[in-house]
């Protein structure tokens, strides 16, 4: 056990301090610790995408796991992706934000820029990470890259082509997408 100051509080209510972290450890007992530096941004990060989202994301930590969170992007308006509803999860690390997080997509998609596992394909999340992004920043661009798919860096090579070479097929299979997005879990 490291250095650090712990606190012994009682968790008969629930209690929000942002700049703290609890654990429950026996019934009504809970330990306080000091977040991290990763923590404190992710609930900075959190705090301005409830205060300030942008239209068509939303995101917040699964099961008060701030490390670990759950994300729907909205397929955007007047394109093939508009009616989806797609489901990510972000995992970020302590290094969290001089590190990107790994993003999956959970619901199924059809994109050049999508792996069949849900990893993608996307600069700022590999190469380009500043830590200027942040999750706001993540989910918006994941969102951008549904209408503009880079075909020249293809995750899914039949998407590629497809969108490369036959338009019309590649909106038929991204709206079949979009319809099982409706009715996925």
């Amino acid at each position: 056990m490291g250095f650090g100051v712990r606190f012994l509080v009682l968790c008969n209510e629930e209690l929000m301090f942002p700049e703290l972290e609890l654990e429950i450890v026996w019934r009504n007992f809970c330990v306080v610790r000091m977040s991290t530096p990763a923590r404190k941004r992710l609930m900075r990060d959190f705090k301005r995408l409830q205060q300030d989202p942008p239209a068509g994301i939303s995101g917040a930590p699964y099961d008060n796991n701030i490390m670990l969170w759950n994300a729907v992007i909205f397929g955007p308006s007047d394109t093939p992706w508009d009616g989806g509803t797609f489901k990510l999860t972000l995992q970020f690390t302590e290094d969290y934000p001089n590190k990107a997080p790994t993003v999956r997509f959970v619901s199924r998609m059809f994109h050049p820029n999508i792996y069949a596992d849900g990893s993608i394909c996307l600069d700022i999340l590999q190469n380009q990470w500043s830590p200027i992004y942040d999750a706001a920043a993540i989910l918006t661009s994941i969102q951008s890259l549904l209408c503009d798919p880079n075909p020249n860096s293809p995750a899914n090579s039949e998407a590629a082509r497809l969108f490369s070479e036959n338009k019309r097929d590649y909106n038929r299979k991204v709206r079949e997408v979009v319809e099982q997005s409706w009715t996925a879990d």
